[in-house]
């Protein structure tokens, strides 16, 4: 779930660096914290998975465009969350939030003297919301108390006149979240509202300016309060703010029936242990099992960060496995186990002399990014034979598609796979099938009995192009997953990593696979990490060998892929062009685009790249991604 920061040529930048840092300190790894411009707000998907919409401080009014002002009232008004720094409101006569009085300055019937507009449809009444614009140097100190943090100092207060009046502090849909005093006046400092199904939260003072009055304790009343809004409004905080993850060594093994295939792999690599080898991005360091027990204590007791540090990996080498003790979030005896299991069920091959997809595992508990590991560092790439599955319980720099970020919290399964093929049986016009044959891979995985069986399994679904989604108990429908692909080419080679990351344990907010599970079986229904990764790796192998033999073709799972996907005869709007068409999914054609036809005026096919366009599944809207 994203947390978005509008960014818009209006906004003080020093409350935008502020207000982005501070949240990503309490929200990370739980959310993605990222801004948003104006632009993005009106042609991208944002509302599907926005978790909470964030207005810093203004250095001059803003002017919302009558469609991005829609955007956000429809995205609040159906559950959706926002916080408003320097901002007031006041509901129109009627209504039954508590907020009954005109604000000074304010003419309710001119939309120019407010800034959104949303309506109660409970009571039918309208909340007006006003954004203070002032830069830091209009501003005055305050005082602000809440009842349950005490006074803090040094908050500033923009306009003249930027209070709440009249509220009703007894009204259910009202929260007064703090006061400030001048002297003998008091007023209400922030409230939170609730707004038709969602929630909002308005402060009219900088209540993410850090206070700098040298009072003991104030800074870090102001932070929990801060803390304390964000809960209000339904968010997850990380447990334990602001500390540093440090990046651990990874676990290079095999199956233990592989057992000659790591020293196979160290000669391939020209490593030995100790030793080193220095790539592109980084630099890797291998060590004998071991130093495991020293490196892993000297890597815990780290109090910092550092993407650029050398990536430690202790080797295993004749089928030994790690203790769980030294990978505790991950086990790895048992995920093999599991896999021997699988793979016989799904047939696939029991060579003597390789290895299949899944059997050499590098797992590290803490990474920078599975996929930027191997992707970005041409000597791995190249070298490294594969397949290797590359697999992290938590990542610090996770990627996502189009460069955006995957956020890894706790019960995320987060990983990469390298595969290797060659041109003359996988030409480069067959490889867009690659995310779909994998997305339908993992969607498939679901209905083992390993992970959710047969019946659950049936709610996780594919939204193209490449996500994979689940549809609730509610109805609704989650994004628990997606899929990234890389490809490059050498020498009539294609070298190819499959980045992916499914939610399988997380907790709400975040939906995720356990969330399928009716609380009666949990005790019974043993999903767990190990099983998941082991299925997905098994299931993809027996779908990527028939692919291959097929070279390319993806005509043997294409029936398949369109009974587990969530757009059969689905209707759409295509606003990437003018005038906007309104058109049915129908397939997916033999190079791997979106065939639509239009509702009116033609039988011609439109055809859509993945790559070039975006889908937003609730809205009905496909548009060209910015």
């Amino acid at each position: 779930m994203n947390v978005l920061v509008y960014s818009g040529p209006e906004v003080l930048q020093t409350s935008l660096t502020r207000s982005i840092s501070l949240l990503r300190s309490f929200l990370l790894p739980n959310y993605t914290v990222q801004p948003i411009t104006s632009q993005s707000l009106s042609s991208q998907p944002w509302s599907e998975t926005c978790a909470l919409l964030v207005f810093p401080a203004f250095q001059e009014q803003p002017s919302f465009s009558s469609s991005v002002s829609n955007l956000i009232r429809s995205y609040v008004e159906n559950g959706g969350a926002l916080l408003g720094i320097r901002s007031t409101i006041k509901k129109s006569k009627g209504g039954s939030l508590g907020l009954s009085s005109s604000l000074a300055g304010l003419t309710l019937g001119s939309s120019s003297e407010y800034s959104l507009r949303f309506t109660d449809k409970s009571s039918g009444s309208n909340v007006y919301c006003t954004f203070l614009a002032g830069g830091d140097q209009n501003g005055r100190t305050v005082s602000i108390k809440s009842d349950s943090q005490g006074d803090l100092q040094g908050l500033v207060t923009i306009i003249e006149d930027g209070t709440f009046t009249d509220v009703d502090e007894n009204a259910a849909e009202t929260q007064v979240l703090a006061r400030y005093s001048e002297g003998d006046k008091t007023d209400i400092a922030g409230v939170k509202v609730r707004i038709g199904e969602g929630r909002g939260a308005f402060w009219s003072v900088d209540i993410d300016a850090p206070v700098n009055v040298g009072d003991n304790g104030a800074e870090q009343k102001r932070r929990k309060l801060f803390q304390d809004t964000l809960r209000s409004l339904g968010l997850k905080l990380s447990s334990e703010e602001g500390s540093a993850t440090p990046i651990l060594p990874q676990f290079l093994t095999s199956a233990p029936s592989k057992h000659k295939v790591i020293n196979q792999i160290l000669k391939e690599l020209s490593v030995q242990t100790p030793g080193t080898l220095k790539d592109e991005s980084d630099t890797f360091s291998f060590h004998e099992a071991s130093s495991a027990s020293e490196l892993l204590h000297s890597a815990r007791s780290s109090s910092t960060s550092n993407p650029q540090a050398t990536k430690e990996i202790i080797v295993y080498t004749e089928g030994k496995l790690p203790p769980s003790s030294e990978t505790p979030l991950f086990n790895i005896e048992q995920y093999y186990t599991t896999l021997d299991d699988v793979r016989k069920e799904a047939g696939c091959k029991a060579e003597a002399y390789s290895w299949g997809i899944g059997e050499v595992l590098l797992y590290g508990e803490v990474v920078t990014s599975t996929q930027t590991m191997l992707d970005k560092n041409h000597g791995i790439l190249c070298t490294f034979p594969p397949p290797l599955l590359s697999l992290a319980s938590q990542q610090t720099s996770g990627r996502g598609r189009g460069g955006n970020t995957w956020v890894s919290p706790s019960g995320c399964l987060q990983f990469s796979l390298l595969l290797r093929a060659s041109l003359s049986e996988l030409s480069a016009a067959k490889l867009v099938f690659i995310q779909y044959l994998f997305g339908l891979a993992v969607v498939e995985a679901c209905r083992n009995e390993q992970i959710l069986g047969e019946k659950l399994g049936e709610k996780v679904r594919l939204k193209w192009p490449n996500d994979v989604y689940a549809i609730m108990d509610d109805g609704s429908k989650k994004k628990i997953g997606g899929v990234l692909v890389h490809t490059s080419f050498m020498g009539g080679t294609v070298y190819i990593v499959i980045g992916a990351g499914l939610n399988v344990l997380n907790e709400p907010p975040i939906a995720s696979l356990s969330q399928l599970i009716p609380s009666s079986e949990n005790s019974s229904h043993k999903l767990t990490m190990e099983k998941t990764a082991a299925t997905i790796m098994a299931t993809f192998e027996s779908m990527w060998d028939k692919f291959l033999a097929h070279r390319g073709s993806f005509d043997p799972f294409l029936d398949l892929y369109l009974e587990r996907w969530l757009h059969s005869d689905q209707r759409v709007t295509i606003t990437s062009v003018t005038p906007h068409r309104s058109v049915r999914i129908v397939g997916i054609t033999d190079h791997g685009l979106l065939r639509t036809i239009p509702e009116r005026g033609g039988h011609e096919f439109i055809d859509l790249q993945p790559d070039g366009n975006s889908f937003d599944l609730m809205s009905g809207l496909i548009m060209t991604k910015s």
